[in-house]
């Protein structure tokens, strides 16, 4: 059984997909970006701000859920310049300590923003 997160504290799909999805002991993160929950408008200028406010956005969703960052097992980010790479290493360890979650880090053509993340967490 599937059970469907919301929260005001993050920015509600741009599209047909859930902020978020309980199935099992696993919380499941659509792909979040750089946007404020409230205006959808990009926050941020470079790699650094764009990936601590996607961040913020998905411990937001997260907490909803009943998770945290701190179990998060797989994270996917998608890197519309992969020279960024270096800088967003860096923020995501901000937000992330050892054990690290699995990832893959991709550079993609993305619109409007630097960096797009989902991850799968423990509820």
């Amino acid at each position: 059984m599937k059970k469907i997160i919301e929260t005001d504290k993050a920015p509600a799909g741009t599209g047909p997909y859930s902020q978020a999805i309980i199935s099992g002991n696993l919380v499941f993160v659509a792909g979040q970006g750089p946007l404020h929950h409230k205006t959808h408008k990009v926050i941020g200028k470079d790699i650094i701000e764009q990936t601590r406010f996607t961040l913020t956005n998905i411990k937001n969703i997260l907490e909803a859920a009943g998770s945290s960052l701190d179990k998060v097992v797989k994270v996917n980010a998608y890197l519309s310049d992969i020279k960024d790479y270096e800088n967003y290493n860096k923020t995501y360890q901000e937000f992330f300590k050892k054990p690290f979650p699995v990832r893959t880090t991709v550079g993609c053509a993305l619109t409007d923003i630097k960096i797009e993340i989902d991850v799968i967490a423990e509820k």
